[in-house]
């Protein structure tokens, strides 16, 4: 399952998508983590120096390398640099997976807390009016888009901050978003953007209430979004001791916080995947994009990219069963 955590900056979707990831990884169960937040702090939260965590291979200055081994012997594939963030898969294309050895993870995956971890990497002042921190995020939308997962596996997505994700089309690669909110206008505000901006298609949201202090609180959740409120994250001095540096077992997280992640847990194995809304909306948006920019960029059309005969759950099952 992929699973993205969302919410306004300060919200607390790094350390909950931290802590989910550990709570996998604790129970035996693969899971991927990404960092694909422009503040970069999921290897800290998951237990990281700071000094460890910069010197993480960055996929957004890869592109190249990635695209190298995605592509694959994708005839409708030109070149590396006819490769968008948003270009499909099609026959010939080097699918992922979550456990198999290959040379992306072999080159960018570090472990961490038994977490499989991998980093966007951070806005830097060369960037600073140049490029927007989209172009680096393009690294983990086009590897999504080549990504198989199955039952009892679980990449984890901790996203930029805001309504950003909508920048591209990757708020569409996820079986599952969960959006961080505290109970407070404020903190509503990026459900609501999210809830318009994604009613068109058939995102599975639920929201996570955080730092919550007493059944006020969740009142006032449940009278802002309703039945997407799916659980309540307490007031917990784990997290301020995380937030403080230490880096405590997941086994000290109090009883009540530690039952959220189990529920999270549960939401997550209970949604149902679906392969072909996710390649209708792969080709979608890199249909857009192929217009609105990138076929003036590459100097082709890159609508051929897409292989109408194409069929990736039948890839999928080729390639599995």
């Amino acid at each position: 399952m992929k699973i993205a955590f969302v919410g306004k900056g300060g919200s607390g979707k790094t350390t909950l998508s931290s802590l989910f990831s550990r709570y996998v990884a604790e129970q035996g169960l693969p899971v991927l983590a990404i960092d694909a937040d422009i503040n970069q702090h999921m290897a800290t939260a998951l237990g990281a120096t700071p000094d460890w965590a910069q010197a993480v291979p960055p996929l957004g200055l890869e592109m190249d390398r990635i695209k190298q081994y995605l592509r694959g012997t994708n005839p409708r594939i030109s070149s590396n640099a006819a490769m968008v963030k948003t270009t499909p898969p099609g026959y010939g294309s080097n699918l992922l997976s979550i456990t198999e050895p290959n040379p992306i993870y072999d080159h960018f995956v570090r472990d961490i807390s038994g977490v499989r971890f991998l980093a966007t990497g951070p806005f830097s002042e060369d960037n600073l009016g140049v490029k927007c921190y989209h172009s680096k995020v393009g690294s983990v939308e086009l590897m999504l888009s080549h990504l198989i997962d199955h039952e009892k596996e679980y990449v984890v997505v901790d996203m930029t901050a805001g309504a950003d994700s909508f920048a591209s089309g990757m708020f569409t690669k996820f079986d599952l978003t969960f959006l961080v909110a505290e109970p407070t206008l404020k903190g509503l505000s990026v459900y609501h953007q999210y809830k318009h901006y994604a009613k068109d298609y058939d995102i599975q949201l639920r929201v996570i209430g955080n730092k919550i202090e007493g059944q006020d609180d969740i009142d006032f959740l449940r009278k802002q979004v309703g039945d997407d409120l799916w659980t309540t994250f307490g007031r917990s001095q784990y997290v301020r001791g995380m937030e403080k540096g230490r880096h405590l077992p997941l086994s000290d997280l109090e009883a009540g916080n530690r039952a959220v992640l189990q529920l999270v847990l549960e939401a997550v194995d209970a949604t149902t995947q679906d392969w072909a809304k996710f390649y209708r909306h792969t080709v979608e948006f890199h249909t857009k994009n192929a217009l609105s920019w990138a076929n003036e960029a590459t100097g082709q059309d890159l609508q051929q990219q897409i292989d109408p005969a194409f069929d990736l759950a039948r890839e999928i099952h080729t390639r599995t069963r």
